[in-house]
């Protein structure tokens, strides 16, 4: 199945990997909150147990280095494409109004990038991502 739309993620590839699965998993709730259509239909097991809903398309996750994905941020903002946003200072932490507050306080052009995600079209997410390399 083809999508008319894409979701990426990219983290820094000089992160522990425990980071990069926080990071990943805080920056496609971003995206799920933003688009909530992108949510599929809830899940039911054979026995009917229930689980959550997921996303209805793939989420492809690619690693880049801290220029990379400054780049990539700027390309965002210039094709206006919404976009969740990590930043080093959230690993010292601890809740949602804080990590704000954080992000908040740093110019756009002087964030900390650890990681970024973006929905958008196809070709447009692609060129945003360009020169990430899926993550292995």
């Amino acid at each position: 199945m083809s999508f008319s739309t894409k979701i990426a993620v990219v983290v820094r590839d000089d992160l522990p990997t425990w980071q990069r699965l926080n990071v990943c998993a805080f920056l496609v709730s971003g995206v799920a909150a933003a688009v909530p259509e992108l949510i599929g239909d809830a899940y039911e097991d054979a026995d009917g147990t229930k689980y959550l809903a997921m996303f209805g398309q793939p989420v492809l996750v690619f690693e880049a280095a801290a220029d990379v994905i400054k780049a990539a941020h700027r390309k965002a903002l210039d094709r206006g494409l919404p976009m969740s946003v990590f930043t080093k200072e959230l690993f010292a932490t601890g809740n949602d109004e804080d990590n704000r507050a954080a992000v908040r306080a740093v110019p756009q052009d002087q964030l900390d990038l650890v990681g970024l995600a973006v929905h958008g079209p196809r070709n447009a997410v692609d060129k945003i991502v360009k020169g990430a390399r899926m993550h292995p």
